[in-house]
């Protein structure tokens, strides 16, 4: 079985080359293929259902938020617009890049995120939220209860995760995906049990709050709030 560096390693080259152009088009606006648009549309309802929840807290002027492979700045920049202030990291240096890029365009010099190229095991800091979307599918599930740990360890308040849930139905979908390789599945994609995130979760002083499902014909997403006890 691949071990979890090489899987970090092999992410971190795809996202830093074919992945980035590829990913880069999937988080904008322009044309895509079916497929790909299916999955941009998908990726924004997990956005949109975040940028809800925190919107409804009536707090999010000034909350420290990071956000854990921030990619391109889909999340990271509308939450700065809303007044939040964000810390963006990501793996992929030409992800970073790209998000800083954005956010120079649409948000004024001084509320902008502070973005950085680093990995999810070494972050540091404290924040009164931490956000971690569409990540998960890139970590075995044996590395989950560490990640999940460590990323609980910089929340203070909250933890918001999103995953592909392990259920009979995406495992078999994923199965049959698994018959037409191709240049897209450069990335192993890891599904995980809701309950063991539950409880990793529960471990490190985290209660479930909120949780919604988002799924369309090729994105599947669970998405869950987690808050301190």
């Amino acid at each position: 079985m691949p071990s979890a560096l090489d899987d970090k390693t092999i992410v971190k080259d795809y996202f830093n080359a074919t992945g980035f152009d590829r990913w880069r088009r999937i988080y904008g606006d322009g044309e895509v293929n079916v497929v790909q648009r299916d999955i941009r549309a998908g990726h924004q309802q997990t956005v949109d259902a975040v940028l809800t929840w925190l919107k409804e807290d009536g707090n999010l002027g000034g909350l420290s938020i990071c956000d854990a492979g921030c990619g391109v700045g889909s999340l990271s920049i509308p939450l700065a617009q809303a007044g939040a202030l964000v810390y963006g990291s990501d793996i992929s240096e030409k992800m970073v890049g790209e998000a800083q890029r954005r956010a120079e365009v649409a948000i004024p010099v001084g509320n902008r995120p502070a973005f950085m190229a680093q990995d999810l095991e070494r972050l540091t800091g404290q924040y009164h939220t931490v956000i971690c979307l569409d990540v998960l599918i890139h970590y075995p599930t044996e590395e989950i209860g560490p990640m999940i740990a460590h990323l609980a360890s910089l929340a203070q308040r909250r933890l918001i995760l999103s995953f592909a849930p392990k259920t009979l139905g995406l495992t078999l979908l994923k199965k049959v995906g698994e018959f037409f390789p191709g240049p897209s599945k450069a990335t192993r994609a890891y599904q995980h049990p809701e309950e063991r995130i539950v409880e990793e979760l529960r471990n490190n002083g985290l209660e479930p709050r909120r949780r919604q499902m988002t799924s369309t014909r090729f994105y599947f997403s669970r998405l869950l709030e987690a808050v301190r006890k």
